[in-house]
């Protein structure tokens, strides 16, 4: 049975863990000794992971992996990625060197539109407010003007402003919606900040006008996780001769890689597995360069759904013996501010990948997410998904028994060419011991 506390969080670690330990664990240490077992020796460090969140108790570690060989658009790369599933950087640094020779990965940042709103009711007419708000809209973008400074001088700021009707939703609900250019940094402070200013400048001039009748009161402001005018575009593409590999012909893969497609396209229950696997790779770069993957998971999925029906993030086709695999993607992502300068591995990752700009961070990601997707399907439609990861789970079955050196040396060997399966190890294993 857990018990509650108060002042937990004035409560220094040493103390907030001896608490755990007596309250969850019965007094037991093993808990004191796992949790420092991943405190770093240098205190500067770990008073730096300290302090990014609160209530800090130790360091959650996730394996840092390299898929190598990535040549996007004539560059090369080798891509760091932060995740704890089997099989994901092996996939991933597979399809980059399926395609690294056969002219790489192509990219294009179609647009980099970032959107907030500041959401407010209104009982009056709509045209008057909707005048009220044309008057004074140079006000209220002057209002913001020592929040947008900085960022204007970097070629970006508020592009944008309108304020929307939304009672056709909802009751009294309108919304000033706001267009942001960002640059190099993701900018939801930068958003948020210039929002909250719109807000207050709004509601004060509103309050100080006799002529509008009616009673406005802001609800909220917020950006918005969903940029759909936020896009990365990445594809390969080769002749379908070219693709021919091991005793797969390249035509019948092609047709059947494009059903598999489409077949994603229209089926959710197969397009929500399929957008998974392309996460798979997202994510763990998203991870690795200090950037938020529940905001780009949000959009993202979204993004999927816009049409009123989840579907594929990406998409196949053949055209004149041209196969093409490309993917679309919303990704609002940054290089500066955050963790990129205070996280060391998130900085030895970014300069990894040679101190990309924000454009160029989307267009590696949107790369790994269609890498990941290539192999995952290349393995649906020809040996199986199975195959290929439980071979690269086959460490972690190993390692739940606890198995010995010599013991997975042994193992290892003998699953080199047969299927792989939890029972079929745990199997050989006992024998072994036996």
């Amino acid at each position: 049975m857990g018990k509650t506390i108060t002042g937990f969080s004035k409560l220094d670690k040493i103390e907030k863990i001896n608490w755990l330990t007596e309250a969850y664990f019965n007094g037991d240490n093993r808990f004191v000794k796992i949790l420092s077992q991943y405190w770093n020796n240098d205190q500067k460090l770990q008073t730096l992971h300290d302090e990014f969140i609160e209530n800090t108790i130790t360091n959650f570690y996730l394996p840092l992996g390299i898929a190598p060989n990535f040549e996007i658009d004539n560059k090369t790369y080798a891509i760091p990625m932060a995740i704890e599933e089997s099989s994901v950087v092996a996939a991933a640094s597979n399809a980059a060197k399926f395609w690294q020779s056969r002219g790489g990965f192509k990219t294009s940042v179609i647009s980099t539109k970032k959107v907030g709103q500041v959401h407010l009711d209104f009982n009056g007419k709509s045209k008057a407010l909707l005048d009220f708000f044309n008057d004074i809209k140079a006000t209220i973008l002057k209002a913001t003007s020592e929040i947008t400074k900085n960022m204007e001088s970097r070629g970006g700021g508020i592009t944008a402003m309108e304020l929307r009707d939304k009672t056709d939703v909802l009751d009294g609900y309108y919304q000033i919606h706001v267009n942001f250019e960002t640059m190099d940094a993701m900018g939801a402070n930068f958003i948020n900040s210039c929002l909250e200013q719109i807000a207050k400048t709004f509601k004060f001039h509103f309050d100080a006008n006799d002529e509008t009748e009616g009673d406005l009161e802001i609800i909220m402001s917020i950006l918005s996780n969903y940029v759909p005018e936020c896009i990365v575009k990445a594809e390969v593409s080769c002749h379908v001769e070219e693709l021919s590999h091991k005793n797969i012909n390249g035509s019948d893969f092609a047709k059947k890689f494009v059903r598999a497609i489409k077949i994603a396209q229209n089926e959710p229950y197969r397009a929500v597995t399929h957008n998974k696997g392309i996460m798979n790779g997202v994510d763990a770069v998203i991870l690795a360069t200090g950037n938020d993957f529940r905001a780009i998971e949000a959009g993202v999925h979204a993004y999927a759904s816009r049409d009123g029906r989840y579907r594929s993030l990406s998409d196949a086709k053949i055209e004149n013996g041209i196969f093409t695999f490309s993917i679309e993607l919303p990704l609002a992502l940054g290089t500066v501010g955050g963790l990129t300068k205070l996280h060391p591995l998130v900085k030895l990752c970014l300069n990894l990948l040679q101190n990309p700009s924000a454009k160029e961070l989307m267009s590696i990601v949107a790369v790994a997410g269609l890498a990941q997707n290539f192999a995952a399907v290349k393995s649906l439609v020809t040996t199986g998904i199975q195959e290929g990861h439980m071979k690269m789970h086959l460490l972690n079955i190993l390692n739940q028994h606890q198995a010995s050196s010599t013991e997975k040396e042994i193992i290892q060997a003998q699953f080199k060419e047969g299927n792989v399966t939890h029972k079929a190890v745990v199997d050989a294993i006992e024998k072994l011991r036996q």
